[in-house]
């Protein structure tokens, strides 16, 4: 019997689908008892995906998907989630109800043409997503995607930098910064410098964009007040001043196609893969950088691993991995699965072996917090399409909750309580 306290009341939303249609459930977890309730669907709209309605959130006190239509910028609290609706990569402001939706473009030329015509993707900017007080702020058009997102904000070590939303354009080679300070009406919501992350020398000596700079991983560091942006292409980080938006260096960090902070920013976390070294197997790289030097300070290896999406504990003191696949068809097969990655970050810079969490092929975490205290991991076992409820003091799973048929991708988000 579990001597771990009870689990606090929650509202979760569960997206699972294929990547091309899926489905939305909201599981309501109410004095250690469960209730899923599954939302109705509608018929795929056939529609190009320029056209398709944009999945903002879920009204969880009509238990309704609030969809956007992104010709007309309607927030529509809908009867029915359109099968096809378009479930776009989303980046939360943490200093704010904003969530910053990214929109890749097409497949071949990474454009958004609704919006940006041959010259760019765009970034859509919804208030409050997750309820009837939802309200779209702007649609902005960026570099050719695929995009990542992350904001800086002033800190006791760098008062002076402004609130900014910094996202990176794959496609391009380029960043776009956009004002993210309500205050400054004359910046905020609209892109007010492109940083060129062209590295002439590794372009045969000429300057261009687009570029094969390839930009995958963004990260903040309120102690330094600089923004780091890995050039996957490159294997490089450029150290950009905020306040300048100025490159002021180029460090060197080959061999990881990731970079995300420590939720303190104290450290940088590099991730990556070596899918070259052995054609039977794969393996993951996850590195420690100190951002005020540059030096990488700590470098684990972890044979038949490929790490994919992270997650942190509301402390900070853990970092979990869900595992994907990547290689050839040999190297697949020996990669470990079904299991849930756990880092201790208490001893950092140092790192040491995962623990291994036997949780399925978990795709999406949600970490349920109380006073900046971690209460319950929540994690979505999509290929049984399950949500588990995990202790995280020892990981055992209080409950397994059924949700929905299996499927090969999902999401899953809190919601407002005491609806």
């Amino acid at each position: 019997m579990s001597s771990a306290p009870p689990i606090p009341d929650f509202t979760l939303a569960y997206y699972s689908g294929d990547r091309r249609t899926g489905r939305i459930h909201l599981v309501r977890w109410r004095g250690g008892e469960a209730r899923v309730e599954p939302l109705p669907v509608a018929e795929p709209t056939g529609l190009p995906q320029e056209l398709r309605p944009i999945l903002v959130g879920v009204d969880p006190a009509a238990s309704r998907p609030v969809l956007l239509d992104p010709k007309t910028k309607r927030l529509t609290a809908a009867e029915a989630f359109p099968a096809d609706a378009f479930a776009a990569h989303v980046y939360r402001d943490p200093g704010s109800g904003r969530a910053w939706y990214m929109n890749d473009g097409d497949q071949e030329t990474g454009n958004d043409r609704l919006h940006c015509g041959e010259s760019g993707s765009s970034v859509t900017v919804v208030e409050h997503p997750n309820g009837p007080e939802a309200r779209w702020l702007a649609t902005v058009c960026v570099g050719r995607g695929h995009h990542q997102c992350h904001f800086t904000h002033p800190s006791p070590q760098a008062p002076r930098v402004p609130r900014r939303a910094y996202v990176s354009n794959l496609k391009d080679g380029t960043l776009s910064v956009l004002g993210n300070d309500p205050a400054e009406a004359d910046a905020y919501l609209r892109v007010v410098a492109t940083i060129d992350l062209c590295e002439p020398a590794k372009e045969g000596g000429e300057h261009r964009i687009p570029n094969r700079a390839f930009p995958h991983g963004l990260a903040y560091s309120p102690i330094t007040g600089k923004v780091y942006n890995l050039n996957n292409g490159y294997g490089t980080v450029a150290v950009v001043d905020p306040l300048t938006h100025r490159i002021e260096a180029r460090l060197p960090f080959p061999g990881h196609s990731n970079l995300f902070p420590s939720p303190d920013g104290r450290y940088l976390f590099g991730r990556g893969a070596d899918r070259k070294s052995d054609p039977e197997h794969v393996r993951a790289r996850i590195s420690v950088m100190d951002p005020e030097s540059g030096e990488v300070l700590e470098s684990l290896e972890l044979p038949d691993v490929y790490l994919s999406k992270y997650f942190f504990n509301a402390e900070g003191t853990r970092l979990y991995f869900t595992l994907g696949r990547s290689g050839n068809e040999a190297q697949q097969a020996h990669l470990k699965q079904g299991l849930l990655l756990a880092f201790d970050l208490t001893r950092l810079p140092r790192l040491t072996h995962p623990e291994e969490l036997p949780l399925g092929a978990v795709d999406s975490v949600a970490v349920l917090a109380e006073g900046g205290a971690t209460r319950a991991l929540l994690a979505a076992d999509v290929a049984s399409g399950t949500l588990q409820v995990v202790d995280p003091a020892g990981h055992e799973v209080v409950a397994r909750i059924p949700v929905t048929e299996g499927t090969d991708h999902g999401r899953i988000w809190l919601l407002p309580t005491g609806s």
